[in-house]
């Protein structure tokens, strides 16, 4: 009769110690940082840096600040967020900010919708050369634009308006979106227009109803970079505004005074100009990551 402690066919005739280091190393490779890993880990940190110490300064009074360095607030206070919050020369600036960004957003999707849709639908003479047209729009500064803005909305009495700011930043966005909205209908097919017509639909209701939560991921993406823009565009919102309808880019480039400049209060405003587009960051980054698959973004 045979050994019942004999190895069986096939089994492992390692040595226990042998086998041991083998076992070590899998459990390093799992648990253990990998080189990627590493790598991330710097990279946000480099990224994360500026925030922290904008945040670390929006904490410290003007004179720690200009005082000795350190790396936390010694005597941490929110003086300087209750100034922002209380001071309409700076909570206003958010509030002219947040309607021109969304009279932008709104204007720029009506316009790049119906746009967008007519160039992944139809053939017409020009174009490709028309839809070129609209990108260099886009390619052109902002500076190149300033001029004849400043000119023309003081002509016609529409500087210092939320108005004249979102239809100068509609010039920028219309293109963009168009250019983002057009792939993702490219995407729907056609025979889905047709199905639609046949069954009684007109075309509003059709766009409305079918259309355009088939294209919802799109719609997101071209309205998250529409805001976005006009959120962080400083130049034509500070040169067709003056009192009434200043944001607060502009705002924080106004601070300077006979005391100097107050670091306290401009930082705590960099912190609240951060939050309105990390929200949006946050809401549509599912859409963001569609339009990345899609190959628009």
């Amino acid at each position: 009769m045979t050994d019942a402690t004999a190895q069986a066919p096939g089994a492992s005739s390692l040595p226990e110690d042998l086998t041991a280091e083998r076992n070590a190393s899998r459990v390093g490779r799992r648990f253990g940082p990998s080189g990627s890993a590493v790598v991330m880990v710097l990279y946000l940190l480099f990224l994360m840096l500026p925030i922290y110490w904008l945040l670390n300064m929006s904490l410290k009074t003007n004179n720690e600040i200009l005082g000795a360095f350190s790396l936390w607030p010694r005597n941490a206070t929110l003086q300087n967020y209750v100034t922002i919050l209380t001071d309409p020369s700076w909570y206003m600036g958010y509030v002219n900010s947040l309607i021109y960004v969304l009279m932008n957003t709104a204007i720029s999707l009506t316009v790049a919708l119906p746009a967008a849709y007519a160039f992944s639908r139809y053939n017409f003479m020009g174009d490709k050369h028309l839809f070129f047209w609209l990108l260099t729009n886009r390619m052109a500064p902002p500076a190149v634009f300033a001029l004849p803005f400043f000119q023309l909305y003081s002509s016609v009495g529409l500087f210092d308006t939320h108005i004249a700011v979102a239809l100068a930043h509609a010039l920028f966005n219309v293109p963009l979106a168009v250019w983002i909205l057009e792939g993702f209908m490219r995407g729907v097919p056609k025979e889905i227009d047709e199905t639609a017509y046949i069954d009684g639909y007109s075309f509003g209701r059709f766009f409305v109803k079918i259309f355009m939560p088939l294209i919802s991921s799109g719609i997101g993406v071209a309205a998250f970079f529409c805001f976005m823009f006009s959120w962080v565009e400083l130049l034509l919102s500070r040169t067709l505004t003056s009192v009434d309808a200043k944001p607060i880019a502009a705002t924080m480039t106004r601070t300077g005074g006979a005391g100097g400049i107050d670091w306290g209060v401009l930082a705590a405003a960099g912190v609240l100009t951060i939050i309105p587009g990390a929200l949006v960051v946050f809401f549509v980054r599912n859409y963001i990551a569609k339009g990345f698959a899609l190959g628009r973004v």
